[in-house]
């Protein structure tokens, strides 16, 4: 289990990568022009990313900032937003390494952001909605980059195993 989640890391770090390298061709206006995508634009679908992985890391971790808005706008210039985006993909990488497979089969107690309800998860199922979320909305930033006229980075999990970033989880 624990190795699935060491590639899952791999992936979104890799695949972020891909996504900020796009969005850096693209003007201060493209990143902000509304496309009506659920956070509206480029800068505020990398945000939310950025505002749910970092309240997740809070859950599992009990450390570092969690925003108590999930259209919190934690940067608004992509360089900086950039910047946190890769430290925050070395702390999730790091955590997952730290994991034991036991921890792996235990739960985890929170506190919802949107209604404060108190909620129990096997961790390990709770692990897969994260990298999944991270996944839909890359996709959505995938395609703003089509809306606004660029091309899009190939994203694909098996694109990425197949990449020398991937071949240890091919």
């Amino acid at each position: 289990m624990k190795e699935h989640f060491k590639m899952m890391a791999a992936y979104n770090t890799w695949a972020n990568r891909r996504i900020y390298d796009a969005a850096a061709g693209l003007s201060d206006e493209e990143c902000g022009r509304d496309v009506g995508t659920f956070f509206r634009s480029m800068m505020g679908t990398l945000n939310h990313i950025l505002v749910a992985d970092r309240i997740w890391m809070k859950r599992f971790t009990g450390e570092g900032d969690a925003p108590t808005r999930l259209d919190a706008i934690l940067h608004p210039d992509l360089s900086a937003l950039r910047s946190a985006r890769e430290k925050e993909d070395q702390r999730i990488a790091s955590w997952i390494e730290g994991l034991e497979e036991s921890t792996l089969a235990g739960s985890i107690a929170y506190t919802t952001v949107t209604n404060s309800q108190r909620v129990s998860q096997r961790l390990a199922p709770t692990l897969s909605h994260f990298f999944n979320h991270q996944t839909h909305h890359r996709g959505q930033a995938h395609m703003i980059l089509s809306v606004l006229g660029k091309e899009p980075p190939s994203l694909d999990l098996a694109y990425f195993q197949r990449m020398p970033e991937g071949q240890d989880f091919a």
